[in-house]
Parts: structure tokens; C-alpha cells; sequence
């Protein structure tokens, strides 16, 4: 499987997402946000950064780079995309997945270690963690806050495209509504995550719970081309 990682102006994360998908098993290459080309890419990963700087709000300009055309194709043909932190940031805004990210409840930048609850077992981003596995990876952001209109995040309960949920003791870090830190789009082949699996993919960062997270990516999109 071939990952490719989008890298705009501000990200910072992109080569710790480079080395978790080769941890998990991929053949990882860097995207640059200029060119509108996923070069043979499978799977697709949006990382965590501050792209164009954050200006106006936090992914709001990146949606409009060249490489988020073939990104959009990428998904409508079924293809799987990852958006972690910012890349759900940028996610939201493109209208890849429902819902905005809105400033920390704290009006703060949090920067913790959260435990997440795994909503569903039977998605390509999820089918690695065993049941009932809490996972343990940090957060880094200031709008981490999830928001949908009452009616729209029912509609989004319902039909079971929240995947991940804050929870342990670490509790919430920044006043999303119904916990929610991770979503996918109506066909569960684009999910936003706030939380970073790729800082937590090796044991001496603190945790490589966030393997589970990449190699059930790079293991769904092999599957599915053999299939």
C-alpha cells in the first residue's frame, strides 16, 4: 500500500505521519499541496499542523490548495483518507465530514495525553483495536471543539459516523459536544480525528496504541485491492 501524505505550508506533523504509515506496513511518500496529484497513492493522510498558519480559522485556506481537488476524486471514488488534527480541521471545511471544529471551550491551546473509546469496530480505521480497548495518544490544538446543530448531530448519532469519544479520567479537553473527537463521512471512507495516533506509534513516545489506528488503514486498503 502506498500512503500519501499531504504536506501544506504550517504542517509540522507530516513526517511523524510518514513514519507511522511505514511502521504500519506502507510504502509512505510526501504530497505537496501544490501539485494536484496523489501520485498512485491508496490512502491518503491529512497531518496535524497549523497549514497557511491557521489565518481566519484553522483549515478554512488549506481546503482551497490544488492537491484538495484530487484529494475530493480520491474520495468519491471510495478511496480512504485519514484527516488528524488539523487535516480534520481541513476535513471539515472541504465538507469531507460533517461538523466544524470550534475553539477549545478553554479558549486555550490543550496539549495532553486523552483516552479515546472506539464507537465501532467495523470500519477501515478501526478494525484493528481489539473491543472494549481504550486508546491512550495526546492532543495539541486550540479549535478541537466538535459542533453540529442539534438536529444534524442526531442525525450523525444515528447513523453511527461518530467513531471516537473522549473518555478515562483525562476526560474531554475541549468541550466537544457528546465527547465526540473522531468522525467519518456518510460512506466510512473519510474519518476526522483529533486526537495524533502517529505521535503515539512506538512505546518510548508513551503509547503506540496510535499504530492500531494506521495499520488497520494500510491492512483495509490492501485488503481491498486483492479483493
Amino acid at each position: 500500500m502506498r500512503v500519501g501524505v499531504v504536506v501544506f505550508p504550517g504542517s509540522n506533523c507530516d513526517r511523524d505521519a510518514l513514519h507511522a504509515a511505514r511502521l504500519a506496513g506502507a510504502e509512505a511518500l510526501s504530497l505537496w499541496h501544490e501539485t494536484p496529484d496523489l501520485r498512485g497513492a491508496d490512502l491518503v493522510i491529512l497531518p496535524g499542523g497549523f497549514a497557511y498558519g491557521d489565518y481566519l480559522r484553522a483549515g478554512v485556506l488549506a481546503r482551497f490548495s490544488p492537491i484538495m481537488g484530487a484529494v475530493r476524486d480520491h474520495a468519491a471514488r471510495g478511496g480512504l483518507v485519514l484527516g488528524i488534527c488539523n487535516g480534520f480541521q481541513v476535513l471539515a471545511e472541504a465538507g469531507l465530514v460533517p461538523g466544524a471544529l470550534l475553539r477549545n471551550a478553554s479558549l486555550r491551546f490543550e496539549h495532553r495525553w486523552v483516552r479515546l473509546a472506539v464507537a465501532r469496530h467495523d470500519t477501515p480505521f478501526t478494525r484493528a483495536v481489539p473491543a472494549g480497548m481504550q486508546l491512550r495518544m495526546p492532543v495539541a490544538h486550540g479549535e478541537g471543539c466538535y459542533y453540529l446543530p442539534d438536529k444534524d448531530l442526531a442525525r450523525l448519532e444515528a447513523a453511527g459516523q461518530v467513531l471516537f469519544r473522549y473518555a478515562g479520567p483525562e476526560g474531554n479537553p475541549n468541550g466537544s459536544l457528546h465527547d465526540i473527537a473522531g468522525v467519518m463521512d456518510a460512506a466510512g471512507r473519510v474519518c476526522g480525528l483529533m486526537p495524533h495516533p502517529e505521535r503515539a506509534s512506538e512505546a518510548l513516545l508513551g503509547s503506540d496504541d496510535g499504530l492500531l489506528l494506521l495499520r488497520s488503514l494500510v491492512e483495509s486498503g490492501a485488503d481491498e485491492a486483492t479483493a
